[in-house]
């Protein structure tokens, strides 16, 4: 863990006020036991995907899940919080080859077996919009457009990274590829969602979503202030 969270208000209203960001950027947080909570925390009190959770804390919402208020399965497995082993037609593809995905049930495995997963297994996710996090956050997810990702994109490599990456298959997009693969890479991946996310997390047909590891969230304040000092 290598950032002052005690700054996630600043931070996250820099980030707002930078890129004019319609949705808060949103600070994500595993938690071992449930019982580790914050009390000043509310468990979510509907059962929604891990997609939607995340536009729910991008509309100003804090909050926390376990396993039994997600959703989706195959979200669930990506970021590791489900406590049955994820539906082996997910695993294996096959579910995403009956819905046409796919051009035979072998390359649905392969695609499928490429999805990042976190190994480690936590009860409980919580979300919150960066500005609201009283915590340290796992990970970061920022959904904007086009001209918010170019910008983003300057930002991430003003340090030391030479190139963005954008690692993604079209499926399990705010899970897998926003947050489990920066998390298990500590870099950025760039993402343009999937069929759930845009047709229940409501992501807009001109929005991508962008997620950072803990370890890349100094760096990307530092840079962003740099390059807007002079504002």
């Amino acid at each position: 863990m290598s950032y002052d969270w005690k700054n996630n208000k600043e931070y996250g209203i820099l980030l707002k006020e930078k890129f004019n960001l319609e949705r808060l950027p949103v600070a994500i947080k595993f938690i071992k036991k449930e019982s580790d909570v914050p009390e000043s925390i509310p468990k979510i009190d509907e059962k929604l995907r891990h997609c939607e959770m995340i536009t729910k804390a991008a509309d100003g919402e804090v909050f926390y899940s376990t396993d039994k208020e997600q959703a989706c399965k195959g979200g669930a497995g990506a970021i590791h919080i489900n406590t049955e082993p994820v539906p082996e037609k997910i695993l294996n593809g096959e579910f995403y080859y009956k819905l046409g995905r796919f051009e035979s049930p072998e390359v649905g495995k392969s695609v499928a077996d490429a999805l990042p997963r976190i190994k480690e297994f936590n009860e409980a996710i919580i979300y919150s919009p960066l500005e609201k996090a009283e915590f340290e956050a796992d990970a970061l997810v920022i959904i904007g457009l086009p001209i918010q990702g170019m910008k983003l994109a300057q930002a991430i490599v003003y340090n030391d990274q030479s190139r963005v990456e954008a690692d993604f298959s079209g499926i399990q997009s705010l899970c897998a590829d926003a947050v489990a693969r920066p998390i298990i890479t500590k870099t950025p991946n760039m993402t343009l969602a999937c069929d759930g996310s845009r047709n229940y997390a409501k992501i807009k047909e001109e929005e991508l979503i962008i997620g950072f590891a803990n370890e890349n969230i100094q760096p990307l304040i530092d840079a962003v202030q740099k390059l807007y000092e002079k504002e």
